[in-house]
Protein backbone atom coordinates (compact mmCIF):
# COMPACT_ATOMS: atom_id res chain seq x y z
CA UNK A 1 0.00 0.00 0.00
CA UNK A 2 1.22 3.37 -0.84
CA UNK A 3 0.12 6.92 -0.63
CA UNK A 4 -1.21 7.51 -4.19
CA UNK A 5 0.73 9.81 -6.37
CA UNK A 6 0.05 13.33 -7.18
CA UNK A 7 -1.61 14.36 -10.80
CA UNK A 8 0.59 13.46 -13.75
CA UNK A 9 0.46 17.26 -14.34
CA UNK A 10 2.81 17.57 -11.06
CA UNK A 11 5.83 15.54 -12.74
CA UNK A 12 5.30 17.63 -16.47
CA UNK A 13 5.43 20.90 -13.57
CA UNK A 14 8.93 19.22 -12.16
CA UNK A 15 10.51 18.50 -15.44
CA UNK A 16 9.15 21.88 -16.25
CA UNK A 17 11.19 23.41 -12.96
CA UNK A 18 14.43 21.23 -13.78
CA UNK A 19 14.79 24.05 -16.33
CA UNK A 20 16.58 25.74 -13.58
CA UNK A 21 19.54 23.99 -14.24
CA UNK A 22 19.54 26.18 -17.85
CA UNK A 23 20.34 29.39 -15.83
CA UNK A 24 23.30 31.21 -16.10
CA UNK A 25 25.60 29.68 -13.31
CA UNK A 26 25.67 33.86 -11.82
CA UNK A 27 21.63 33.74 -11.62
CA UNK A 28 21.80 30.46 -10.28
CA UNK A 29 24.43 31.21 -6.99
CA UNK A 30 21.93 34.50 -6.46
CA UNK A 31 19.04 32.83 -5.97
CA UNK A 32 20.29 30.36 -3.93
CA UNK A 33 21.60 33.07 -1.46
CA UNK A 34 18.28 34.65 -1.53
CA UNK A 35 16.31 31.64 -0.82
CA UNK A 36 18.57 30.22 2.17
CA UNK A 37 18.70 34.52 3.57
CA UNK A 38 14.70 33.82 3.65
CA UNK A 39 14.65 30.40 5.19
CA UNK A 40 18.10 30.50 7.31
CA UNK A 41 17.96 26.80 6.37
CA UNK A 42 21.81 26.65 5.86
CA UNK A 43 25.17 27.00 8.24
CA UNK A 44 27.00 30.09 8.47
CA UNK A 45 29.83 27.90 6.42
CA UNK A 46 27.33 27.41 3.78
CA UNK A 47 26.75 30.82 3.73
CA UNK A 48 29.74 31.72 2.88
CA UNK A 49 30.44 29.72 0.34
CA UNK A 50 27.26 30.99 -1.81
CA UNK A 51 28.41 34.28 -1.50
CA UNK A 52 31.96 33.21 -2.64
CA UNK A 53 30.32 31.19 -5.32
CA UNK A 54 28.34 34.35 -6.46
CA UNK A 55 31.34 36.26 -6.57
CA UNK A 56 33.32 34.07 -8.73
CA UNK A 57 30.57 33.87 -11.30
CA UNK A 58 30.56 37.58 -11.07
CA UNK A 59 33.71 37.86 -11.57
CA UNK A 60 33.75 35.31 -14.62
CA UNK A 61 30.92 37.16 -16.33
CA UNK A 62 31.99 40.85 -16.26
CA UNK A 63 34.83 42.43 -18.12
CA UNK A 64 37.68 42.83 -15.61
CA UNK A 65 40.65 45.04 -16.07
CA UNK A 66 43.78 43.46 -17.08
CA UNK A 67 45.59 44.32 -13.48
CA UNK A 68 43.32 42.10 -11.81
CA UNK A 69 43.98 39.18 -13.55
CA UNK A 70 47.17 39.97 -13.07
CA UNK A 71 47.05 40.07 -9.68
CA UNK A 72 45.23 36.56 -9.73
CA UNK A 73 47.75 35.38 -11.79
CA UNK A 74 50.39 36.29 -9.08
CA UNK A 75 48.75 33.65 -6.64
CA UNK A 76 49.85 30.96 -9.02
CA UNK A 77 53.06 30.65 -9.54
CA UNK A 78 53.17 27.81 -11.88
CA UNK A 79 51.95 30.32 -14.52
CA UNK A 80 53.85 32.44 -16.16
CA UNK A 81 51.68 33.20 -19.48
CA UNK A 82 48.91 36.12 -18.55
CA UNK A 83 46.50 34.46 -20.87
CA UNK A 84 47.19 30.76 -19.54
CA UNK A 85 46.72 32.30 -15.84
CA UNK A 86 43.26 33.80 -16.91
CA UNK A 87 42.50 30.33 -18.32
CA UNK A 88 43.81 28.47 -15.30
CA UNK A 89 41.50 30.50 -13.17
CA UNK A 90 37.98 30.63 -15.40
CA UNK A 91 38.66 27.02 -15.09
CA UNK A 92 39.07 26.32 -11.73
CA UNK A 93 36.09 29.12 -10.88
CA UNK A 94 33.99 26.61 -12.84
CA UNK A 95 34.85 23.50 -11.26
CA UNK A 96 33.87 25.38 -8.11
CA UNK A 97 31.08 26.32 -9.38
CA UNK A 98 29.72 23.06 -10.72
CA UNK A 99 30.89 21.81 -7.06
CA UNK A 100 28.94 24.54 -4.82
CA UNK A 101 25.92 23.77 -6.64
CA UNK A 102 25.88 20.24 -6.32
CA UNK A 103 26.74 20.01 -2.49
CA UNK A 104 24.60 23.07 -1.63
CA UNK A 105 21.37 21.72 -3.57
CA UNK A 106 21.69 18.04 -2.13
CA UNK A 107 22.01 19.96 1.36
CA UNK A 108 19.26 22.61 1.08
CA UNK A 109 17.03 20.05 -0.41
CA UNK A 110 17.33 17.72 2.59
CA UNK A 111 16.77 20.19 4.91
CA UNK A 112 13.74 21.03 3.66
CA UNK A 113 9.76 19.74 3.62
CA UNK A 114 7.14 19.90 0.75
CA UNK A 115 7.14 23.21 -0.97
CA UNK A 116 3.60 22.52 -1.99
CA UNK A 117 0.79 21.91 0.35
CA UNK A 118 -2.47 21.08 -2.28
CA UNK A 119 -4.69 19.45 -0.14
CA UNK A 120 -6.30 18.99 3.78
CA UNK A 121 -3.85 17.34 5.50
CA UNK A 122 -0.89 18.12 2.80
CA UNK A 123 0.62 15.73 -0.05
CA UNK A 124 -0.18 12.95 1.58
CA UNK A 125 -3.40 13.85 3.12
CA UNK A 126 -2.61 12.47 6.48
CA UNK A 127 -0.96 15.38 8.08
CA UNK A 128 3.24 14.28 7.42
CA UNK A 129 5.66 16.72 6.31
CA UNK A 130 8.82 14.39 6.76
CA UNK A 131 11.77 16.39 5.59
CA UNK A 132 10.65 19.66 7.06
CA UNK A 133 13.00 21.13 10.49
CA UNK A 134 10.15 22.53 11.90
CA UNK A 135 9.92 25.32 15.02
CA UNK A 136 9.94 23.96 18.58
CA UNK A 137 9.42 27.73 19.98
CA UNK A 138 7.34 30.09 19.09
CA UNK A 139 5.19 32.80 20.49
CA UNK A 140 3.78 36.48 19.01
CA UNK A 141 7.05 38.39 19.24
CA UNK A 142 9.87 34.68 18.76
CA UNK A 143 10.11 33.02 15.37
CA UNK A 144 7.30 34.65 13.36
CA UNK A 145 8.18 35.62 9.80
CA UNK A 146 4.75 37.31 9.27
CA UNK A 147 1.47 37.59 10.88
CA UNK A 148 -1.52 38.75 8.46
CA UNK A 149 -4.78 39.98 9.41
CA UNK A 150 -7.71 37.88 8.06
CA UNK A 151 -11.72 39.30 7.47
CA UNK A 152 -14.31 36.72 7.94
CA UNK A 153 -14.72 33.59 9.22
CA UNK A 154 -13.08 30.11 7.87
CA UNK A 155 -11.90 26.56 9.77
CA UNK A 156 -10.52 25.91 5.79
CA UNK A 157 -6.78 25.27 6.57
CA UNK A 158 -4.44 26.66 4.11
CA UNK A 159 -2.96 25.47 0.99
CA UNK A 160 0.10 26.32 -0.80
CA UNK A 161 1.48 25.82 -4.66
CA UNK A 162 4.98 27.86 -4.85
CA UNK A 163 4.56 31.27 -3.49
CA UNK A 164 1.31 31.42 -3.17
CA UNK A 165 -0.91 30.52 -0.21
CA UNK A 166 -4.94 30.42 -0.66
CA UNK A 167 -7.46 29.93 2.05
CA UNK A 168 -11.10 30.19 2.00
CA UNK A 169 -13.27 32.58 4.16
CA UNK A 170 -16.92 33.84 4.55
CA UNK A 171 -19.10 36.21 6.23
CA UNK A 172 -20.74 35.20 9.49
CA UNK A 173 -23.83 35.02 7.99
CA UNK A 174 -22.74 33.37 5.08
CA UNK A 175 -24.23 35.48 2.67
CA UNK A 176 -21.00 36.27 1.38
CA UNK A 177 -18.28 33.13 0.78
CA UNK A 178 -14.85 33.73 -1.09
CA UNK A 179 -11.02 33.31 -0.66
CA UNK A 180 -7.95 34.96 -0.16
CA UNK A 181 -4.17 34.39 -1.85
CA UNK A 182 -1.10 35.70 0.10
CA UNK A 183 2.50 35.93 -0.88
CA UNK A 184 4.46 32.80 0.84
CA UNK A 185 7.09 34.60 1.72
CA UNK A 186 5.85 38.27 2.39
CA UNK A 187 2.68 37.16 3.33
CA UNK A 188 0.78 40.22 1.04
CA UNK A 189 -2.91 39.40 0.36
CA UNK A 190 -2.77 39.46 -3.32
CA UNK A 191 -6.62 38.55 -4.51
CA UNK A 192 -9.76 38.82 -2.71
CA UNK A 193 -12.23 37.18 -4.22
CA UNK A 194 -15.98 36.61 -3.92
CA UNK A 195 -16.95 33.24 -5.43
CA UNK A 196 -20.69 32.79 -4.22
CA UNK A 197 -23.40 35.24 -2.57
CA UNK A 198 -26.00 32.64 -1.66
CA UNK A 199 -29.54 34.36 -1.82
CA UNK A 200 -31.01 31.51 1.15
CA UNK A 201 -28.04 30.56 3.73
CA UNK A 202 -29.23 27.90 6.83
CA UNK A 203 -28.51 27.96 10.17
CA UNK A 204 -24.87 26.27 10.73
CA UNK A 205 -23.86 24.77 14.43
CA UNK A 206 -21.83 27.22 16.93
CA UNK A 207 -18.55 25.46 16.31
CA UNK A 208 -18.63 25.25 12.49
CA UNK A 209 -18.41 28.54 9.85
CA UNK A 210 -19.71 28.88 6.44
CA UNK A 211 -16.07 28.30 5.17
CA UNK A 212 -14.77 25.37 6.94
CA UNK A 213 -13.78 22.77 3.84
CA UNK A 214 -10.11 23.21 2.75
CA UNK A 215 -9.82 23.54 -1.02
CA UNK A 216 -7.38 21.69 -3.43
CA UNK A 217 -4.73 23.52 -5.29
CA UNK A 218 -2.73 22.81 -8.62
CA UNK A 219 -0.34 24.32 -10.99
CA UNK A 220 -2.86 27.49 -12.28
CA UNK A 221 -6.07 26.37 -10.54
CA UNK A 222 -7.66 26.24 -7.22
CA UNK A 223 -11.28 24.24 -6.38
CA UNK A 224 -13.32 25.56 -2.84
CA UNK A 225 -15.78 23.80 -1.92
CA UNK A 226 -18.90 25.15 0.34
CA UNK A 227 -20.42 22.13 0.54
CA UNK A 228 -24.40 22.73 -0.22
CA UNK A 229 -23.68 26.24 -1.60
CA UNK A 230 -21.25 25.52 -4.01
CA UNK A 231 -18.03 24.35 -5.71
CA UNK A 232 -16.10 26.42 -8.28
CA UNK A 233 -12.33 26.69 -10.06
CA UNK A 234 -10.47 29.94 -9.72
CA UNK A 235 -7.63 30.95 -11.76
CA UNK A 236 -4.65 31.22 -9.34
CA UNK A 237 -2.81 33.89 -11.36
CA UNK A 238 -5.72 36.39 -11.88
CA UNK A 239 -8.34 35.31 -9.19
CA UNK A 240 -10.97 34.91 -11.67
CA UNK A 241 -13.63 32.31 -11.37
CA UNK A 242 -13.35 29.66 -14.41
CA UNK A 243 -16.52 27.82 -13.41
CA UNK A 244 -19.07 26.99 -10.59
CA UNK A 245 -21.15 23.76 -9.68
CA UNK A 246 -24.18 24.56 -7.17
CA UNK A 247 -26.44 21.87 -8.59
CA UNK A 248 -25.21 19.50 -5.30
CA UNK A 249 -27.44 20.58 -2.50
CA UNK A 250 -27.77 18.70 0.65
CA UNK A 251 -29.12 19.68 4.02
CA UNK A 252 -25.94 19.86 6.09
CA UNK A 253 -27.99 20.73 9.08
CA UNK A 254 -24.45 22.38 10.89
CA UNK A 255 -22.99 24.07 7.65
CA UNK A 256 -20.22 22.57 5.59
CA UNK A 257 -17.14 20.82 6.19
CA UNK A 258 -16.33 17.58 3.97
CA UNK A 259 -13.19 18.68 1.69
CA UNK A 260 -12.63 18.07 -1.83
CA UNK A 261 -9.74 16.05 -3.26
CA UNK A 262 -7.68 15.85 -6.33
CA UNK A 263 -7.34 12.87 -8.75
CA UNK A 264 -6.14 13.22 -12.21
CA UNK A 265 -8.92 15.41 -13.88
CA UNK A 266 -11.32 14.72 -11.00
CA UNK A 267 -12.45 16.49 -7.74
CA UNK A 268 -14.12 14.07 -5.87
CA UNK A 269 -15.84 14.73 -2.85
CA UNK A 270 -18.37 14.09 -0.05
CA UNK A 271 -22.34 14.57 0.48
CA UNK A 272 -23.54 13.30 3.65
CA UNK A 273 -26.54 15.09 4.11
CA UNK A 274 -29.72 14.73 6.26
CA UNK A 275 -32.04 13.88 3.40
CA UNK A 276 -29.50 12.33 1.06
CA UNK A 277 -26.06 10.58 1.21
CA UNK A 278 -23.32 10.34 -1.99
CA UNK A 279 -20.19 10.98 -3.45
CA UNK A 280 -19.30 12.66 -6.37
CA UNK A 281 -16.61 13.68 -9.15
CA UNK A 282 -16.61 17.05 -11.22
CA UNK A 283 -14.74 17.57 -14.09
CA UNK A 284 -11.56 19.84 -13.45
CA UNK A 285 -11.69 21.64 -16.69
CA UNK A 286 -15.88 22.00 -16.87
CA UNK A 287 -17.21 21.67 -13.57
CA UNK A 288 -19.78 18.61 -15.04
CA UNK A 289 -20.36 15.94 -13.20
CA UNK A 290 -18.01 12.44 -14.06
CA UNK A 291 -19.96 10.44 -11.82
CA UNK A 292 -22.21 10.24 -8.59
CA UNK A 293 -22.36 7.05 -5.97
CA UNK A 294 -24.97 6.91 -3.60
CA UNK A 295 -24.12 5.13 -0.30
CA UNK A 296 -24.94 1.57 -0.42
CA UNK A 297 -25.51 0.44 3.39
CA UNK A 298 -28.66 0.96 5.10
CA UNK A 299 -28.88 4.02 7.23
CA UNK A 300 -31.06 4.55 10.58
CA UNK A 301 -34.85 6.50 10.09
CA UNK A 302 -33.74 9.50 11.93
CA UNK A 303 -32.75 12.20 9.24
CA UNK A 304 -29.74 13.69 11.91
CA UNK A 305 -28.16 10.19 11.93
CA UNK A 306 -27.64 10.03 8.93
CA UNK A 307 -25.21 13.14 8.28
CA UNK A 308 -21.25 13.61 8.15
CA UNK A 309 -19.00 15.76 7.67
CA UNK A 310 -16.10 13.99 7.37
CA UNK A 311 -13.14 14.69 4.48
CA UNK A 312 -11.51 11.26 2.20
CA UNK A 313 -8.34 9.61 2.01
CA UNK A 314 -6.80 8.39 -1.62
CA UNK A 315 -3.92 5.70 -1.52
CA UNK A 316 -3.07 2.69 -3.80
CA UNK A 317 -3.19 -0.84 -2.69
CA UNK A 318 -2.16 -3.47 -4.83
CA UNK A 319 -2.17 -1.19 -7.63
CA UNK A 320 -5.43 -0.43 -7.13
CA UNK A 321 -6.68 3.33 -6.08
CA UNK A 322 -8.96 3.59 -3.66
CA UNK A 323 -11.08 6.44 -2.67
CA UNK A 324 -11.39 5.87 1.15
CA UNK A 325 -14.78 7.53 1.98
CA UNK A 326 -16.02 7.78 5.47
CA UNK A 327 -19.87 8.63 5.92
CA UNK A 328 -22.58 8.60 8.70
CA UNK A 329 -22.69 4.76 10.20
CA UNK A 330 -20.92 3.53 7.10
CA UNK A 331 -16.94 3.90 5.68
CA UNK A 332 -16.67 2.74 1.61
CA UNK A 333 -13.70 2.57 -0.72
CA UNK A 334 -14.77 4.01 -4.28
CA UNK A 335 -12.51 3.39 -7.77
CA UNK A 336 -11.58 6.87 -7.58
CA UNK A 337 -12.00 6.97 -11.59
CA UNK A 338 -15.60 5.52 -12.13
CA UNK A 339 -17.63 5.63 -8.65
CA UNK A 340 -17.51 1.71 -8.39
CA UNK A 341 -17.63 0.00 -4.82
CA UNK A 342 -14.75 -1.56 -3.90
CA UNK A 343 -15.52 -2.64 -0.49
CA UNK A 344 -17.50 -1.03 2.78
CA UNK A 345 -17.67 -1.24 6.95
CA UNK A 346 -20.34 -0.79 8.65
CA UNK A 347 -21.08 0.66 12.36
CA UNK A 348 -22.56 2.86 14.64
CA UNK A 349 -21.61 6.34 14.26
CA UNK A 350 -22.92 9.68 12.57
CA UNK A 351 -21.89 13.68 12.31
CA UNK A 352 -18.24 12.24 11.42
CA UNK A 353 -16.10 14.65 11.12
CA UNK A 354 -12.46 12.90 11.35
CA UNK A 355 -10.56 12.18 7.94
CA UNK A 356 -9.00 8.97 7.82
CA UNK A 357 -5.59 7.45 7.59
CA UNK A 358 -3.60 4.76 6.05
CA UNK A 359 -0.60 2.25 7.08
CA UNK A 360 0.79 -0.73 6.62
CA UNK A 361 -1.93 -2.16 4.10
CA UNK A 362 -5.02 -0.91 6.82
CA UNK A 363 -6.50 2.16 6.83
CA UNK A 364 -7.61 3.46 10.10
CA UNK A 365 -10.90 5.68 10.89
CA UNK A 366 -12.76 7.16 13.71
CA UNK A 367 -16.67 6.53 13.18
CA UNK A 368 -18.34 10.35 14.69
CA UNK A 369 -20.51 11.00 17.34
CA UNK A 370 -22.86 7.75 19.54
CA UNK A 371 -20.56 4.95 19.63
CA UNK A 372 -17.34 6.80 19.19
CA UNK A 373 -14.02 4.22 18.28
CA UNK A 374 -11.23 4.03 16.19
CA UNK A 375 -11.31 0.99 13.40
CA UNK A 376 -8.66 -0.58 11.66
CA UNK A 377 -9.86 -2.67 8.14
CA UNK A 378 -7.44 -4.22 5.61
CA UNK A 379 -7.71 -2.41 2.64
CA UNK A 380 -7.62 -5.80 0.34
CA UNK A 381 -11.89 -6.67 0.73
CA UNK A 382 -14.52 -6.84 -1.29
CA UNK A 383 -17.80 -5.88 -0.40
CA UNK A 384 -19.12 -5.82 2.77
CA UNK A 385 -15.80 -6.69 4.91
CA UNK A 386 -17.69 -5.88 8.19
CA UNK A 387 -17.09 -9.20 9.82
CA UNK A 388 -14.44 -10.23 7.36
CA UNK A 389 -11.54 -7.91 7.47
CA UNK A 390 -11.82 -5.30 10.77
CA UNK A 391 -8.23 -6.10 12.40
CA UNK A 392 -9.00 -3.75 15.56
CA UNK A 393 -11.04 -1.23 17.14
CA UNK A 394 -10.54 1.30 20.25
CA UNK A 395 -13.02 3.20 22.41
CA UNK A 396 -11.30 5.25 24.93
CA UNK A 397 -10.48 8.42 24.60
CA UNK A 398 -11.24 8.67 21.10
CA UNK A 399 -11.65 11.96 18.92
CA UNK A 400 -14.92 13.14 17.56
CA UNK A 401 -13.44 16.18 15.43
CA UNK A 402 -9.43 15.85 14.84
CA UNK A 403 -8.14 13.29 12.57
CA UNK A 404 -5.64 10.29 13.60
CA UNK A 405 -1.99 10.25 13.00
CA UNK A 406 0.44 7.49 12.05
CA UNK A 407 4.20 7.67 12.64
CA UNK A 408 6.21 4.67 12.43
CA UNK A 409 4.35 1.87 13.92
CA UNK A 410 1.74 3.90 16.09
CA UNK A 411 -1.35 5.53 15.66
CA UNK A 412 -2.01 8.71 17.70
CA UNK A 413 -5.04 10.14 18.43
CA UNK A 414 -6.02 13.00 20.66
CA UNK A 415 -9.66 13.43 22.17
CA UNK A 416 -11.69 16.63 21.77
CA UNK A 417 -10.94 17.13 25.14
CA UNK A 418 -7.12 16.78 24.96
CA UNK A 419 -6.61 13.32 25.98
CA UNK A 420 -3.75 11.80 23.32
CA UNK A 421 -3.39 8.23 23.15
CA UNK A 422 -0.33 6.71 21.32
CA UNK A 423 -2.11 2.83 19.43
CA UNK A 424 0.09 -0.34 17.96
CA UNK A 425 -0.38 0.10 14.01
CA UNK A 426 -0.95 -3.54 13.92
CA UNK A 427 -2.32 -4.49 17.17
CA UNK A 428 -4.43 -1.52 18.17
CA UNK A 429 -2.78 -2.35 22.06
CA UNK A 430 -2.13 1.05 23.80
CA UNK A 431 1.11 1.74 24.24
CA UNK A 432 1.03 5.18 26.28
CA UNK A 433 -1.88 7.60 27.36
CA UNK A 434 -1.12 11.42 28.01
CA UNK A 435 -3.48 14.17 29.19
CA UNK A 436 -2.26 17.56 27.10
CA UNK A 437 -5.24 19.54 28.59
CA UNK A 438 -7.74 21.97 26.27
CA UNK A 439 -10.33 21.03 23.97
CA UNK A 440 -8.89 19.90 20.26
CA UNK A 441 -10.68 20.36 16.65
CA UNK A 442 -7.44 20.99 14.38
CA UNK A 443 -6.09 17.58 13.49
CA UNK A 444 -2.56 17.32 14.46
CA UNK A 445 0.71 17.09 11.96
CA UNK A 446 3.90 15.56 12.27
CA UNK A 447 7.71 16.61 10.71
CA UNK A 448 8.86 13.02 11.97
CA UNK A 449 10.51 14.45 14.54
CA UNK A 450 7.52 15.91 16.55
CA UNK A 451 4.03 15.85 16.58
CA UNK A 452 2.31 19.35 16.70
CA UNK A 453 -1.44 19.09 18.44
CA UNK A 454 -3.41 22.63 17.80
CA UNK A 455 -5.22 23.48 21.04
CA UNK A 456 -8.37 25.59 20.01
CA UNK A 457 -7.23 27.81 23.11
CA UNK A 458 -4.62 29.31 20.60
CA UNK A 459 -1.73 26.82 22.71
CA UNK A 460 0.09 24.50 20.00
CA UNK A 461 1.63 21.49 22.27
CA UNK A 462 4.66 19.88 20.89
CA UNK A 463 5.89 16.59 22.21
CA UNK A 464 8.26 14.19 21.21
CA UNK A 465 8.15 10.55 19.62
CA UNK A 466 10.52 9.40 21.95
CA UNK A 467 9.40 6.37 23.53
CA UNK A 468 8.25 7.91 26.69
CA UNK A 469 7.17 11.59 24.88
CA UNK A 470 7.42 14.91 26.39
CA UNK A 471 5.98 17.95 25.97
CA UNK A 472 8.82 19.97 24.75
CA UNK A 473 7.00 23.15 24.51
CA UNK A 474 3.86 24.78 24.86
CA UNK A 475 2.99 28.16 21.78
CA UNK A 476 0.39 30.52 22.57
CA UNK A 477 -0.90 32.35 19.77
CA UNK A 478 -3.54 35.28 20.07
CA UNK A 479 -6.89 33.92 19.06
CA UNK A 480 -8.44 30.45 18.22
CA UNK A 481 -7.40 27.53 16.51
CA UNK A 482 -9.77 25.33 14.99
CA UNK A 483 -7.91 24.98 11.42
CA UNK A 484 -5.16 22.23 10.60
CA UNK A 485 -1.74 23.79 10.36
CA UNK A 486 0.06 23.44 6.80
CA UNK A 487 3.38 23.51 6.02
CA UNK A 488 5.96 24.65 3.49
CA UNK A 489 9.47 24.12 3.04
CA UNK A 490 10.84 24.51 6.61
CA UNK A 491 7.80 27.14 8.05
CA UNK A 492 4.68 25.72 9.46
CA UNK A 493 1.53 27.94 8.82
CA UNK A 494 -1.08 28.34 11.35
CA UNK A 495 -4.47 30.13 10.97
CA UNK A 496 -6.06 31.62 14.19
CA UNK A 497 -9.62 33.12 14.34
CA UNK A 498 -8.21 36.27 13.10
CA UNK A 499 -4.73 35.88 11.01
CA UNK A 500 -2.48 33.48 9.56
CA UNK A 501 1.03 33.16 10.64
CA UNK A 502 4.28 32.00 8.92
CA UNK A 503 6.11 30.52 11.59
CA UNK A 504 10.19 29.07 10.85
CA UNK A 505 13.03 28.76 13.93
CA UNK A 506 15.05 32.17 13.18
CA UNK A 507 13.71 33.57 10.86
CA UNK A 508 14.48 37.17 9.05
CA UNK A 509 11.18 38.66 10.34
CA UNK A 510 9.47 40.90 8.12
CA UNK A 511 6.49 41.67 10.13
Amino acid sequence: MKILPRRREDTEDARRDSSVLKLSTTLVPKLRLENARRRNSVSRPQMSALRVLQSRNRVSREVVPKPEFGNQGKQLPLCDSPRLCVSVVNKTARIATAILILLLTATIARADGPVNWPQFRGPTGQGSSDGAELPVHWSEEENVVWKTPLEGAGHSSPVIWGDQIWLTTASTDGKKLGAYSLNRDTGEITHRVIVFEPDEVQEIHQDNTYASPTPAIEAGRLYVHYGRYGTACLDTATGEVLWRDNQHVIEHQGGPGSSPLLFEDLLIFNCDGADDQYVVALDTQTGQERWRTNRSAPFRENPITKRAFASCLLVEHDGQPQFISPGADQIHAYDPRTGDELWHVTYTGFSTVPAPVAANGLVYFCTGFFDTEIIAVDLDGQGDVTESHVRWSHDKATPQTPSPLVVGGRVFIVSDKGVCTALDAHSGEQVWLKRLGGNYSASPLTDGQHIYFCCESGATKVISLDERPEIVATNKLSGQIKASPAVSGNSLYIRTDSALYRIEASPEVVR
